[in-house]
């Protein structure tokens, strides 16, 4: 693809929108890519990402895909970590306030993320900062300062916080705080563009207020969606368990991928490949008529999904791994085994739960009310079933269609 300095505006707008929900305002992001054609000095793209949790899961691509698009046609990345920020929690859509990190939890996951970033930015292209390097040194005289710029009345129209107040509950004055620092970031870095799922749309136009208020031209905003996870329904989220993470096996994603619907699936393509929106549309139109069958159009964004984070001949095998697996009724040759000491009879839930074949023991009860946990090719329905751990004994566990675990009880 051409850059910024010689494609058409009109073809960079394009590629730009797809898969956005909103972009404030599109007029002036269109001034600005010309401006930057005609200076030939690229466009600064900010996203920034609390490190409150360690792994980056297929829901978090959406973002760092786009700051993706943007640096294909030539335009520089700042992946902002917010180790700042992360000391005081984001409330978006919360309703209660949120657990604050400490400053190791928050360095120790800022690295994790750095370590994955690149499976999918250009290091070449790509800024990392923190913006603790402005935050730390602003000091109390210039928070003072930075508040005086914003009115509270504003701050309460965010829908978390009036909520909050409608409903009695508590807003920290740190989390009154938390839109201000995030705008002022966008100062600090003078940012031209900022991305944000639907969520930070409120903290997202305090960038633009801020940047008017310090004298800066307002940066562009652009909402993405919130992918939802293979349940269908919830945003993908680990404490769910409903997520993909990037990190997760060749097998491990396949699988999740495979559970996904079939409406759900031109969703993902949309969201998470590169396969073009005319592909798409020849796809979707292939999948209606019946010319093409939904599961080999999923296999294929699976090996897509691989492919992108652990190469083609990982994706390759791992196809090959689950058409053995499951079109064929196979058990997987390589079966986990977990050993556990005989004791008192155990409650299934509480066994699957334990053995991590479910992230709780409530998600465990509602897998075998569902009738997706099958031990040794019984399917199990009974939440109230137990299994004797009273002598050793050897069981075979299958959860869905592609986990499976092996669970000897040993004296």
């Amino acid at each position: 693809m051409s850059d910024f300095r010689t494609l058409p505006v009109t073809e960079q707008l394009e590629y730009l929108r797809r898969g956005t929900v909103e972009i404030i305002r599109e007029e002036e992001l269109v001034e600005k890519l010309k401006r930057a054609q005609k200076t030939g000095k690229p466009l600064r793209v900010k996203a920034g990402f609390d490190p409150t949790a360690p792994d980056i899961h297929l829901g978090h691509t959406v973002l760092i895909r786009k700051m993706k698009h943007f640096q294909d046609l030539g335009h520089t990345a700042i992946f902002l970590i917010g180790d700042f920020t992360g000391l005081i929690g984001d409330p978006s859509g919360r309703s209660a306030t949120r657990k604050q990190l400490t400053k190791e939890e928050v360095l120790e996951n800022a690295e994790t993320y750095k370590q994955q970033i690149f499976k999918i930015l250009d290091p070449q292209k790509t800024v990392i900062d923190f913006n603790s390097r402005w935050m730390s040194v602003l000091g109390a005289e210039g928070f003072i300062r930075l508040g005086a710029r914003y009115t509270v009345a504003r701050i309460l129209e965010r829908e978390d916080f009036s909520n909050r107040l409608k409903n009695q509950q508590p807003i920290a004055m740190h989390e009154l705080m938390y839109p201000l620092v995030q705008g002022y970031d966008s100062v600090a870095l003078e940012a031209d563009v900022e991305l944000g799922g639907t969520d930070q749309k409120f903290n997202l136009l305090v960038g633009r207020d801020l940047q008017r208020e310090y004298g800066q031209e307002s940066q562009i905003v652009i909402t993405m969606p919130l992918l939802e996870g293979t349940d269908g329904v919830q945003k993908m989220s680990k404490s769910l368990g409903n997520y993909i993470g990037i990190n997760d096996a060749p097998s491990d994603q396949f699988g999740k991928v495979m559970s996904i619907s079939d409406v759900m699936m031109f969703r993902y393509y949309e969201l998470v490949t590169d396969l073009s929106m005319s592909a798409l549309a020849t796809l979707r139109a292939d999948v209606a008529s019946g010319a093409r069958h939904p599961m080999e159009a999923k296999k294929d964004l699976a090996v897509r999904i691989i492919a992108n984070y652990h190469g083609p001949d990982a994706a390759a095998a791992a196809r090959l791994e689950f058409e053995r697996v499951f079109s064929k009724r196979e058990i997987p040759e390589d079966i986990e085994t977990r050993e556990l000491q005989v004791g008192p009879p155990m409650r299934l839930a509480k066994l699957l739960a334990a053995v991590n074949l479910a992230p709780s023991v409530a998600e465990a009860q509602r897998l075998i009310e569902s009738g997706a946990v099958h031990m040794n090719d019984e399917r199990i329905t009974n939440v109230k079933s137990e299994v004797d751990m009273s002598k050793p004994a050897e069981y075979l566990f299958k959860v869905g269609k592609r986990r499976f675990l092996r669970v000897v009880v040993k004296s």
